[in-house]
């Protein structure tokens, strides 16, 4: 993959769709991970106005550093570039009052997860209204089209998306070709959205090169007579299972047409 060309090219394909959308920058998540980390840098090298958002709940403080130091960098390198945060802790735990919870469910926990995701998008759309700007996705194509990881009109409520055409090993070349701190590349991808602070592996059972080749070997439509590993066997089935429960996600929603006979 050519590096520079394709910062180029993304660079280019931001500022056009912006420009044609009659908006004036972009407002970006970040999180202290790699996705956010290269989606806000490609938005700061449009020179359009783009907000960078830290929106801390109880998040991990390992978490909060990595994102505010990678604002800074970024406020420091290109003047169009600037950060917030707005810590939504406690206006979650407001919601989490407000809620019956069923404490007992064994789907509470992620529920409450994708409230959290959910709490962000409503934040990133109320600063995108006040600015005229377009929210920027940070999902990559793993997450966004292989295994839908990812939340409903949480993350995945977004105006555009950079890197979906990017599998993570690509979102990773790309990050250190455009001088994402260290910290951040050696940092074990999570979703920040347990207290645990789970990795995205630990939840998907499988790293994301695992799942890229298992995207890979589906798209590619020979895995029943491929020879596989217990391993790859395993991964194998992890990634069809995500990708089938998850179509609701990847899919466009689902319309009633009524008969013209009913009409």
């Amino acid at each position: 993959m050519d590096l520079e060309k394709v910062a180029q090219h993304i660079t280019q394909w931001l500022k056009s769709y912006a420009t044609n959308a009659k908006t004036h920058g972009f407002v970006v998540g970040v999180s202290g991970g790699i996705d956010s980390a290269v989606t806000s840098t490609l938005c700061a090298m449009t020179g359009m106005p783009t907000l960078c958002l830290e929106m801390p709940i109880h998040q991990a403080k390992d978490q909060s550093s990595r994102a505010q130091k990678h604002v800074q960098h970024l406020v420091d390198q290109y003047p169009n570039t600037r950060g917030h945060e707005v810590d939504l802790s406690a206006a979650f735990d407001q919601f989490t009052h407000c809620v019956v919870q069923d404490r007992g469910h064994d789907r509470n926990d992620l529920s409450l997860a994708n409230a959290r995701a959910r709490l962000r998008m409503t934040t990133l759309y109320y600063y995108a209204g006040i600015h005229q700007y377009l929210v920027a996705g940070t999902g990559n194509k793993v997450e966004d089209f292989g295994v839908g990881f990812y939340t409903k009109y949480g993350d995945g409520g977004v105006d555009l998306s950079p890197i979906a055409d990017l599998v993570k090993s690509e979102v990773f070349a790309l990050g250190r070709y455009l001088g994402i701190t260290q910290e951040i590349l050696e940092a074990p991808p999570t979703d920040g959205l347990y207290h645990d602070s789970k990795t995205d592996e630990e939840q998907l059972g499988a790293t994301y090169d695992e799942l890229e080749w298992a995207m890979k070997l589906s798209a590619e439509g020979d895995h029943a007579t491929a020879q596989l590993s217990p391993r790859q066997a395993e991964v194998f089935s992890i990634y069809q299972k995500l990708n089938r429960v998850n179509q609701h996600k990847m899919m466009p929603i689902s319309v009633c047409i009524i008969p013209i006979d009913l009409r």
